[in-house]
């Protein structure tokens, strides 16, 4: 008995195609390519979404150093003496303290300063 695809494959054609919309050019046009550049914009999208939280710890840590600095104390020395005065905030919280308030930081720069020097 003969099996025509017809309805089956266009079905899943216009379904991959529908996911493909925004790419350039034949891209969202064409089945193969299209089918092509979505496997590796998913791979790319979960990769991504990993390496996001990486880059934003980088950031954070980034704003942390820089305002730490501005208190005379480096990074490391910064979050060691947090971790001596028991002050546990995390380096989202601390970025945003360092952007936002700095003077609310410099507090707890002070804080890490007096437990360095015990």
């Amino acid at each position: 008995m003969r099996v025509k695809t017809g309805v089956v494959r266009s079905r899943r054609h216009r379904k991959l195609l529908k996911q493909a919309r925004g790419f350039y050019s034949g891209r969202r046009k064409h089945f193969r390519k299209a089918k092509e550049q979505l496997e590796r914009s998913l791979v790319y999208a979960y990769r991504d979404r990993r390496q996001k939280k990486r880059d934003f710890r980088r950031l954070w840590i980034t704003r942390i150093n820089a305002a730490a600095r501005l208190n005379d104390l480096n990074y490391s020395r910064f979050m060691h003496g947090l971790k001596l005065a028991n002050i546990e905030l995390d380096r989202k919280i601390l970025a945003d303290m360092a952007m936002n308030a700095p003077a609310n930081f410099t507090k707890v720069a002070d804080a890490s300063k007096e437990a360095l020097a015990k």
